[in-house]
């Protein structure tokens, strides 16, 4: 900024989650919560036995229970950073839609700061504190949570940059998995330390967390000049231009999301897709032995958070900057 069987007691009811969450929709019957059980870190759960993700079965209750228990892991990455939401009140199934401006009647745990966008109009954007409101987004219908790549109190230096390794269809993972292994090296030979996220769906974040010091502008003139630099020296093997017709057979590093709006997929956030799968953060030892991209769901993500798991807790003293000498091996001039 691997496995334990429990979750933390103090984490908004976290033992009740794991119960409910370890094989959703196999004890549908046995589980059904009493109307008593309906409020989840003291956010009242409307709804809560409405199926959000048909296969396993996971009810509108065991994903705000979720997210109460996994709090204490997500939060340290996502509060206080502007967030977007994906919004599906009816689950999978239904309508959904991408937001990042609050709405009216939105919950007051779901923050609201206004913000200057660069078009020169001022909107509200949306960002969380606590678990309080993890749950009362989900309440919102929230499925999957995006968030900017700086803090609300350092909006204009990012914290971290994000690589996202996203391959073309029909690549094997075992491809992504080595694409994600020469980032970190390359990231490496420049002074700069990085971590993998498995994104939920078929790629992997390579995310370099940052000391605020660096601008929007020289985050992205990196980022631009890192990736580019991968695709013209490996053209057979990466591309880093979004136009689809040249990502044929490759694997896109997607850079862009290193400027100042752009969003990312937040760490043990869900994804609305098929199944429910978490992008969930991992170790460089343990993403050489997983088979996708999307290997993770609720139920494993519950067993792997005891307290003091975390598979990036040797980046959390890490305090590393941008440098106009990266950049000059990079072979480009410093932003402004």
């Amino acid at each position: 900024m691997t496995e334990s069987g429990n979750a933390s007691t103090n984490r908004g009811n976290g033992k009740r989650a794991a119960k409910t969450a370890e094989a959703p929709g196999a004890t549908r019957a046995k589980t059904r919560p009493a109307a008593s059980e309906e409020i989840v870190s003291g956010i009242k759960i409307t709804h809560p036995e409405r199926i959000l993700f048909e296969e396993p079965g996971i009810s509108k209750l065991d994903l705000a229970r979720y997210y109460a228990a996994v709090a204490d892991h997500m939060l340290p990455y996502a509060a206080g950073h502007l967030l977007s939401l994906v919004r599906a009140p009816q689950g999978l199934k239904g309508p959904r839609f991408y937001q990042k401006h609050a709405g009216d009647g939105f919950p007051e745990e779901i923050r609201e700061v206004p913000v200057k966008e660069g078009s020169g109009e001022t909107e509200n954007y949306m960002y969380l504190h606590d678990a309080k409101g993890l749950v009362a987004a989900v309440q919102m219908g929230a499925l999957e949570f995006h968030i900017w790549g700086s803090r609300l109190d350092a909006l204009e230096t990012p914290d971290r940059l994000v690589f996202d390794l996203d391959p073309d269809e029909g690549l094997d993972f075992a491809i992504v998995k080595t694409a994600a292994t020469a980032l970190r090296d390359a990231l490496s030979a420049l002074g700069l330390k990085s971590v993998p996220m498995v994104t939920g769906g078929k790629g992997v974040h390579v995310i370099v967390p940052l000391a605020a010091r660096a601008t929007w502008p020289q985050a992205k003139t990196f980022a631009k000049a890192f990736a580019q630099g991968f695709a013209e020296r490996e053209p057979d093997r990466f591309v880093a231009t979004m136009a689809k017709e040249k990502r044929k057979g490759l694997i896109f590093i997607d850079w862009l999301r290193n400027e100042r709006g752009a969003t990312a997929i937040a760490p043990y956030s869900t994804r609305a897709r098929s199944g429910g799968p978490v992008a969930t953060p991992v170790s460089w030892d343990e993403l050489s032995d997983l088979e996708a991209a999307n290997s993770f769901h609720i139920p494993g993500i519950l067993e792997r958070i005891g307290p003091g798991e975390d598979p990036w807790q040797d980046m959390a003293g890490t305090r590393q900057s941008l440098t106009a000498a990266m950049l000059d091996k990079l072979g480009v001039k410093e932003a402004g």
